[in-house]
């Protein structure tokens, strides 16, 4: 067919994961700004006057978007990481020979890039930790504090804050390869919607 643009399975697939990564992350976040904003904790009129305040759902429906959408981006990166190992094992590698000075192999754009995503990976792996205590630990007014490593409330501030910090690194992640994103998904849509590529 004249003017249809081929993508290769691996774009395809690439874009595919990341769709499904930046959707179930997108529910994570937003279901934790919630959180992050209204607090459990206190009680009507008293210091937490906005404790359960419904903003589009109930607070148990905010829970269960933000445990739902977290258990997903945990399963949609353990298959983004997987494709993307050749590169994971590759600015390993260029780190080394750089650190060790035998190379100038990276510029700053690609330095700040690997630095952005040891932040994601790093603040990923403690966010998904630290979730994956709090959704098994049981918590409440009269639950006993198993300190596991940690307190209860510190698990909570590890994982609130990792997920800040990976919220912010994400958002940077995202910026870097628009253009990746833009030109793949016109690609992917643009027949449907007789979209001209330029």
């Amino acid at each position: 067919m004249a003017g249809k643009i081929l993508l290769s399975k691996q774009t395809r697939n690439n874009w595919l994961v990341d769709l499904a990564l930046f959707s179930s992350a997108l529910v994570a976040a937003i279901s934790g700004i919630y959180f992050l904003f209204l607090p459990q904790g206190g009680f009507r009129g008293g210091r937490n006057p906005f404790y359960d305040l419904p903003i589009l759902f109930s607070r148990a429906t905010w829970e269960d978007l933000h445990t739902w959408g977290g258990i997903l981006m945990i399963a949609a990166v353990a298959v983004h990481l997987p494709l993307h190992w050749s590169w994971v094992v590759n600015m390993a590698k260029r780190m080394v020979k750089e650190l060790n000075g035998k190379c100038g192999c990276m510029n700053q754009r690609g330095r700040f890039n690997l630095i952005v995503n040891l932040v994601i990976a790093a603040s990923f792996l403690l966010t998904a930790i630290s979730g994956i205590y709090l959704f098994f630990v049981p918590g409440g007014r009269w639950a006993v504090d198993p300190l596991v490593l940690f307190t209860r409330s510190a698990w909570k501030l590890f994982h609130t804050w990792s997920g800040v910090v990976l919220v912010i690194a994400a958002v940077l992640h995202f910026a870097i390869h628009w253009k990746w994103v833009n030109k793949v998904t016109l690609k992917m849509f643009g027949p449907l919607l007789n979209i001209s590529q330029g």
